[in-house]
C-alpha cells in the first residue's frame, strides 16, 4: 500500500523559507511522479509543482505564483521529494499536499497534508 507522509509545514514570517518533505513508501519510488498541491481556505486545490520519476524533470504551476521562489527536488535513495519555498508571502498560506502518480497506470495516492502559514 502506497503511503505518503508530508512534513515541514509551520508558521513563518513573510519573506522566510520552508522546506517541505514528502516521504514515499509501499512501492518502487522511481515508478512514480510526485507532485505538490495546495489548498487555501475556501479555495480549490491548485497544482504547485511536480517531478517525474523516470528522469527528474520538473514542472511548475502558475509561474507568476511560484516562479523563482519554489524549487522541487527528489532524493531517490531516501524515497523523498522536497519542496523548497523561499520568499514566502501571506498568499502562500495553505495546506500543502503531496500526490504520487504511478507511471502508465495513472493511479494516484495522496498524503494527509501539512499546514503552511505565512504571517505578514
Amino acid at each position: 500500500q502506497v503511503q505518503l507522509v508530508e512534513s515541514g509545514g509551520r508558521l513563518v514570517q513573510a519573506g522566510g523559507s520552508l522546506k517541505l518533505a514528502c516521504v514515499f513508501s509501499g512501492d518502487t519510488f522511481t515508478n512514480y511522479g510526485v507532485g505538490w498541491f495546495r489548498q487555501a481556505p475556501e479555495r480549490e486545490r491548485e497544482f504547485v509543482a511536480a517531478i517525474s520519476g523516470s528522469d527528474g524533470t520538473t514542472y511548475y504551476g502558475d509561474s507568476d505564483a511560484v516562479k523563482g521562489r519554489f524549487t522541487l527536488s527528489r532524493d531517490n535513495a531516501k524515497n523523498t521529494v522536497y519542496l523548497q519555498m523561499n520568499g514566502l508571502k501571506p498568499e502562500d498560506t495553505a495546506v500543502y499536499y503531496c500526490k504520487a502518480r504511478r507511471d502508465f497506470s495513472g493511479d494516484d495516492y495522496w498524503g494527509q497534508g501539512t499546514q503552511v502559514t505565512v504571517s505578514s
